[in-house]
């Protein structure tokens, strides 16, 4: 069965106004916000566009908003033509490796472009950057990359070992190395031929020498969950409905990952496990077709705004057809309720009727969507929006990531 969270308890896990947070909660936001505000977070986007672009249904009309994260999904949402996508990101680092990932399409060829972004390494990256890319960065995507070039020509390692997300991903595969056995069953099991032989392998060779003490005791620590950008809030929310708790709830999904779905096709977890994509196995912005169908044009239609989403809304006059929103409102809603309604209106003010709205959590059923109100008749969100849940659970149980316990597809009034 799909690693999901038990259904949430009635609502009351989360109050529409600002609770009182302990003192670990003071301190792990203040941690957080100081690594957010100085670090790239996301290396990669860790959500499944195969998934959003059936919720979707992109057309050549539709004005898209997107959180930028690593920007893998904007491209991959451009690749399908929409007007418009406005990629809106707080984090300046985030946009800026979408700036570089833009310059690279628009002055590099190909094989170059996979060396770098598939690869992750590339030996002449700093002669390419130079001569090709910093012109095209705006100031702070140049200041930036001027510092962290280097991420791309190591020859220990991968751009994708770099980053916040990046340092757990390379602990991670520091450890499969150091057990020889674990290493070669988890490369067997990347290379499967069916689901069939996935499982054998997962369950006879993988899965008892992956779970212990010590695994589960890492993977539960808080310090982890920052670097992977999951603050306390998201994970009070896991270890509310789930009995095993963060450890638990992601052995539950690496389980269903390696034996129930096919890994032919599963970049995220290759990425993640090896440090690099393969040509056949790789987000859509990487094959070679794709790539020229973005320098011909179709990621010209990509814009960058560093702000809130809040922020944004409020100074654009542009009709929104499509939000992707990721799952930033499960920490908005414990630690700036106040500012989650906020968004919330500006969200309404500036959609156009009907707009699809897609978002992630770590709940099955996000309690703040009750708890919210919004408008002059302060009705809760879950009244407002008109959601499509069986959508959601058909599209969700194949999601090739499967580490969100809730998705979340809504519809804004007509």
């Amino acid at each position: 069965m799909a690693a999901r969270l038990s259904p949430a308890p009635p609502i009351a896990t989360i109050e529409p106004r600002a609770t009182r947070h302990s003192l670990r909660d003071h301190l792990d936001r203040r941690l957080f916000n100081a690594i957010w505000s100085r670090n790239l977070v996301y290396n990669t986007c860790w959500e499944d566009p195969a998934v959003d672009r059936q919720a979707l249904e992109l057309g050549a009309d539709d004005v898209v908003l997107v959180i930028t994260s690593a920007g893998c999904n904007a491209l991959d949402y451009a690749l399908h033509g929409p007007k418009r996508i406005h990629c809106v990101d707080a984090n300046p680092r985030q946009n800026a490796l979408l700036e570089l990932k833009l310059a690279a399409i628009r002055t590099l060829a190909f094989d170059d472009f996979f060396r770098i972004f598939g690869e992750g390494y590339h030996a002449r990256f700093e002669c390419l950057y130079l001569q090709h890319l910093r012109a095209e960065l705006s100031p702070f995507a140049r200041d930036w990359w001027d510092r962290h070039r280097h991420w791309f020509t190591s020859r220990r390692g991968s751009f994708y070992f770099h980053g916040l997300s990046g340092v757990v991903a390379r602990c991670v595969r520091g450890w499969f190395r150091s057990q020889p056995k674990l290493h070669a069953a988890t490369i067997e099991l990347l290379d499967a031929r069916s689901v069939e032989e996935q499982r054998r392998i997962y369950d006879e060779r993988v899965s008892p020498r992956l779970w212990n003490r010590v695994v589960n005791w890492t993977i539960s620590r808080q310090f982890v969950m920052t670097l992977l950008g999951v603050p306390h809030p998201q994970r009070r929310l896991v270890e509310a409905q789930h009995a095993g708790g963060v450890a638990g709830f992601i052995r539950e999904s690496v389980q269903y990952v390696f034996r129930q779905l096919p890994l032919s096709d599963n970049y995220f977890w290759r990425l993640y496990l090896t440090g690099r994509y393969d040509r056949d196995c790789c987000p859509e912005y990487l094959k070679a077709e794709n790539f020229e169908r973005l320098k011909g044009g179709l990621a010209d239609r990509i814009r960058l705004h560093t702000t809130t989403v809040t922020g944004f809304l409020k100074d654009s006059d542009e009709g929104i057809s499509r939000f992707v929103l990721l799952d930033h409102m499960d920490w908005m809603s414990s630690y700036y309720p106040g500012a989650l309604r906020e968004e919330w209106e500006a969200i309404l003010e500036r959609a156009t009727p009907g707009a699809r709205i897609l978002l992630r959590s770590a709940q099955m059923r996000p309690g703040w969507l009750d708890a919210i109100e919004v408008g002059c008749d302060n009705r809760p969100l879950r009244e407002v929006l008109r959601f499509h849940d069986a959508m959601a659970d058909a599209l969700q149980s194949g999601d090739r990531v499967h580490t969100y316990a809730g998705f979340v597809i809504a519809d804004a009034p007509a």
